[in-house]
């Protein structure tokens, strides 16, 4: 849990999970190891998901042409080039597409790879619920017991509607059993979820919370919905403007905090927003980097005397260890 100037946390944050773990600080470096998705590839759809462009959350230096190394390199060569980034720990980041959509063979070359390469001390793989079975999962079981590993799901919703219309190609049944499976074998798991989606009210925005909550995860994403070029829902809001409502900034800091008043303390928070490039921004453009909006949560929060799961335990559905039980 993230302390506070009087000593107290309010919420758990997963850096500080990460610190503990590698007595260090920890950087992810992105790697785009040229995957697809089976809702772009035809195998269950095309044209992806409707929110969806890629370019908005891939930096600059990867591009699948290049290797594996190659990319860890030119992502570690960033931050060497400050002091205090010197000696900190890093984990390779499979994060374009579906980073198990494939053969096993073919993936786990390319994870070890990665981990082959001196400065990278774990694997973080994104992926989609629907991409994982047991001859993955088992690796990844036997991986796990000599590396950090952690693997991503994009749940995105827990409406079946909702996952629908942004041609998910797979409900939330299906992310329920993969996270299920995967936490069951010992493996750090993980869910993003976009806040503000077309049809979901706030009452179901946080109602997402408690689905959460039924889940073995060790961390959670959250993203605000955001309006981007080159996608499907850019289009559909200039056909149909009335399908789509956008947080400002303050009302997204007082959803966020509403969010983890019902989230259990047990879930880490890995982040709060995500912050695509302004030349591919349609809406919000709120002019905040992702550090100070976790101020701006962190000040809320303390605004309002709250913390992350008080109405979770306040409803009794779960014990807590929060620090103000």
């Amino acid at each position: 849990m993230t302390q506070k100037n009087n000593g107290v946390k309010r919420y758990n944050n997963y850096k500080d999970i990460l610190r503990q773990i590698f007595n260090n600080r920890v950087q992810k470096v992105s790697i785009n190891a040229g995957f697809t998705c089976p809702n772009r590839d035809g195998s269950k759809g095309r044209g992806g998901c409707t929110y969806c462009n890629n370019q908005t959350f891939v930096p600059g230096y990867c591009h699948p042409v290049k290797s594996i190394t190659q990319q860890i390199d030119e992502g570690i060569s960033f931050f060497l080039k400050k002091e205090k980034y010197q000696h900190q720990a890093y984990l390779a980041y499979f994060q374009s597409y579906t980073n198990t959509y494939d053969s096993l063979d073919k993936l786990t070359s390319i994870y070890e790879e990665a981990l082959r390469h001196p400065r990278i001390q774990g694997i973080v793989v994104g992926t989609r619920p629907d991409c994982v079975n047991d001859e993955i999962l088992d690796y990844f079981e036997a991986l796990s017991k000599k590396t950090y590993v952690m693997i991503e799901y994009g749940i995105e919703s827990t409406n079946d509607k909702t996952l629908e219309f942004i041609n998910r190609g797979h409900d939330y049944q299906c992310a329920i059993d993969a996270i299920n499976a995967t936490a069951g074998r010992g493996i750090y798991t993980a869910a993003h979820l976009i806040l503000g989606l077309p049809g979901e009210d706030r009452e179901t925005i946080l109602s997402h919370a408690d689905r959460m909550n039924e889940l073995p995860l060790s961390a959670l994403k959250l993203h605000q919905l955001q309006l981007v070029k080159g996608t499907i829902m850019a289009k559909q809001a200039v056909t149909n403007p009335e399908w789509f409502s956008f947080f400002t900034a303050d009302e997204y800091i007082d959803l966020t905090v509403d969010f983890l008043e019902r989230l259990s303390p047990e879930i880490a928070v890995e982040r709060f927003v995500s912050q695509s490039p302004r030349e591919l921004l349609i809406s919000p453009d709120w002019g905040l980097k992702n550090f100070e909006f976790v101020v701006k949560v962190e000040k809320r929060l303390e605004e309002r005397e709250t913390w992350q799961g008080r109405k979770k335990a306040e409803n009794g559905k779960r014990k807590t260890n929060s620090a103000y039980q």
